[in-house]
């Protein structure tokens, strides 16, 4: 296995996200989308925790969630575990814009995919299958110390 495969992966999936979001008009701020993602992964967080994920202070983290908020897409909900705290958690509204976005970025690296033989359709499908199992193994409960001891931002998800 090349020593460098990790990271040409990163790169190149880099890339393919900025290609999208540069032809493509989403909905809603990439940042409120990533957002949206993470909430969507995670499930309800404190935003304490979001800041985290995100690697941002927790002022920053406040405003997204408040823009998030005051468009409907997200909702706060008490704390069972700490009545001083609250819970975000993305609303259907959320998860509408959240899936819209998703869409609108795929329609524009459609055309590319197109041009693509059949084969090569067919390989990244099958790439696709395992870079989910990677996701859900890097995810299972039990990885998050290991993750946290290595500075993975894996948590902190794309749109």
């Amino acid at each position: 296995m090349s020593s460098t495969l990790g990271a040409d992966l990163l790169s190149v999936v880099a890339r393919i996200n900025r290609l999208a979001n540069q032809r493509v008009r989403m909905p809603i701020p990439f940042a409120q989308a990533r957002l949206l993602s993470t909430i969507e992964d995670q499930g309800e967080a404190r935003i304490s925790d979001l800041a985290a994920l995100d690697h941002c202070s927790q002022p920053t983290m406040t405003t997204q969630v408040r823009r998030l908020e005051d468009a409907g897409m997200v909702a706060r909900t008490p704390d069972p575990l700490d009545a001083r705290a609250v819970l975000i958690r993305i609303t259907p509204d959320g998860v509408a814009a959240l899936r819209q976005a998703r869409l609108d970025r795929g329609a524009a690296v459609d055309p590319y995919l197109e041009r693509l033989s059949d084969d090569e359709r067919e390989c990244l499908t099958e790439a696709l299958v395992v870079l989910r199992r990677l996701i859900e193994d890097a995810t299972a409960p039990g990885t998050a110390a290991r993750r946290h001891d290595a500075g993975d931002r894996s948590t902190a998800p794309g749109v």
